[in-house]
């Protein structure tokens, strides 16, 4: 015996058109809109964040990688920042950078901007 072309089981219910329609996303859903614009949080904001500091770059390591003395001597272990890659800003010797420091890791900083 063969199935009628149609027996795919019951018909879905076919909306109302006289009740309030969802508003919102095509989806029906109630959900909350986010903001797609997300701000980075800066140190003033909560206490936490980058230092930003002023140095001189002390050596060039392999990997883009770079030493970079402070003015009260500390020495931190630093990459660039992926705008000055993109860039293709070079740094030297001597080239005085912005740094920002993690405050979980004291030793490693990210180069945002040569001054230079």
């Amino acid at each position: 015996m063969a199935n009628p072309p149609n027996s795919r089981g019951p018909k879905p219910q076919q909306r109302n058109n006289n009740g309030p329609r969802p508003t919102g996303n095509s989806r029906g859903g109630a959900r909350p809109s986010a903001s797609p614009i997300k701000q980075k949080k800066t140190a003033e904001d909560d206490g936490e964040g980058e230092i930003e500091m002023e140095g001189v770059v002390s050596a060039v390591l392999a990997g883009t990688m770079f030493r970079v003395r402070v003015a009260n001597g500390h020495e931190f272990l630093a990459h660039i920042s992926g705008k000055m890659r993109k860039r293709f800003i070079r740094l030297v010797v001597g080239d005085r950078v912005k740094i920002e420091v993690s405050p979980y890791d004291m030793t490693k900083a990210r180069i945002t901007f040569r001054l230079n």
